[in-house]
């Protein structure tokens, strides 16, 4: 160690979170920007008592694991970690992660975990899209995405993740905005698209103009048909232009046709969602007899797909727009037998068991896991559980408490619905043994 610098620091493996790991005087140390087999000098930017942050200060020789990066600005966008590794690469370090997280918190054998689900397109798969805004003071636009850990918006001029229309109509966007009086008055665009490459964009607007921006936009037409929703605050003051209300996505086979409308959630992985949902279908094996519990059931994508398998089928979703959304979407593909519910996912299974119960539920609750709910399931012993899960940590976590009641796992598997980055889904199917 010298000048402040810990060295040289070989990276092992990598983390959830994107960081290259390594370990130097018995502490673990996280490093962004590294893979296995990198040889690095760092500084220390957090240290606590077992473990450290860093960023890297110079290579002392270079992981042979390493490819080109595809983008321009990897490493100084925060939208990618991971594009300096092939995707083969990526894959196995998230099988990996994944297994790791589940055999030492919950103490999951490794044969109940499969091999992780690639996704069938590795570039331009976003469906959905978050570009920043910011005027600079020298009068040039900028369009792009945040530097990690700041608000310092770093200009993009495509993206090699996001879908092809999105950078299709970008340029258009920047020439119209840059030559107007509205640039600095937009703070984000959002772009969404569904089948057949129907475009939607919101507009991020703090002005008062909002016919002028409107008439500035009106070019864009003639580069891309889309739908136009202008947004000036919160998701309730958006406020439909001009183009549809809603965006379709694709499910299951034959295809359910699903709308989600401005503001709505749909995984960005459009193609991938396709084999995630027909994956849970495998995994869960729904029988015509059943009743089923959706928690967290967003606008139906797999609500409605499980509902067409079984008897019944009750889908709790606290976001009303979403269970609005829901019964439309019920109603559009003729599934009859669904019954949407605006209400938290806590103590749903208890309200709605009735006197026989429930034969499945299927939870796919946000980041921070389903603690309370897996609570719930325990109390009304319910017979199998299909955990939908996009973080394996708060994962092992809930799948522990699982376990130690009594259940078995009969399988876990990870899937790519992020290539590029360290993002990683997941399915899990639990089973109560009879007694």
């Amino acid at each position: 160690m010298s000048d402040g610098l810990v060295g040289p620091l070989e990276i092992k493996s990598l983390a959830f979170g994107g960081s290259g790991v390594g370990r130097f005087d018995g502490r673990v140390i996280f490093v962004p920007g590294t893979v296995p087999g990198d040889l690095v000098w760092v500084r220390l930017t957090r240290a606590k008592k077992r473990y450290a942050e860093a960023e890297v200060v110079r290579f002392e020789q270079e992981s042979p694991q390493r490819c080109q990066p595809a983008c321009p600005v990897f490493g100084d966008c925060g939208g990618c970690q991971w594009q300096m590794l092939p995707y083969a690469e990526q894959l196995r370090h998230k099988e990996q992660i994944f297994r790791d997280s589940l055999q030492r918190q919950a103490g999951v054998s490794e044969e109940l975990i499969t091999p992780i689900l690639e996704s069938p397109v590795e570039w331009h798969y976003r469906s959905r899209v978050q570009f920043k805004v910011h005027l600079r003071a020298d009068g040039r636009l900028t369009i792009g995405f945040f530097r990690p850990g700041s608000h310092f918006v770093v200009d993009v001029q495509a993206c090699p993740v996001a879908a092809p229309v999105f950078n299709r109509i970008l340029p258009a966007i920047r020439e119209l905005l840059q030559q107007s009086t509205f640039a600095a008055q937009i703070s984000r665009i959002d772009m969404e698209v569904g089948v057949h490459e129907q475009l939607r964009l919101v507009m991020h607007y703090s002005g008062r103009d909002s016919a002028g921006l409107i008439e500035c936009l009106g070019p864009l037409q003639q580069t891309q048909a889309h739908a136009l929703f202008l947004q000036s605050g919160s998701k309730s003051s958006l406020r439909h232009i001009l183009g549809p209300r809603e965006l379709q996505i694709e499910v299951d086979s034959p295809p359910l046709q699903l709308a989600y409308g401005a503001g709505g959630f749909a995984q960005i992985n459009l193609v991938q969602n396709l084999r995630m949902v027909e994956e849970a279908l495998r995994l869960a094996a729904p029988q015509k007899g059943w009743r089923i519990l959706d928690l967290y059931c967003g606008m139906g994508n797999f609500s409605l797909p499980f509902a067409r398998r079984v008897e019944s089928l009750v889908a709790v979703e606290e976001h009303a727009g979403s269970i609005a959304q829901g019964k439309l979407n019920a109603q559009a593909n003729n599934i009859t037998n669904v019954d949407f519910i605006a209400r938290p996912a806590q103590g749903a299974c208890a309200a709605y068991s009735g006197e026989r119960g429930f034969d499945l539920v299927l939870l796919d609750p946000p980041r921070c896991g389903a603690r309370e709910v897996v609570a719930d399931l325990l109390k009304q012993r319910v017979r199998r559980i299909l955990y939908v899960s996009c973080d394996p940590m708060t994962l092992a976590r809930d799948l522990k408490i699982l376990l130690d009641a009594g259940y078995r796992l009969i399988e876990s598997r990870p899937l790519d619905m992020f290539p590029q980055s360290y993002h990683l889904e997941s399915l899990s199917l639990l089973e109560l043994p009879v007694e």
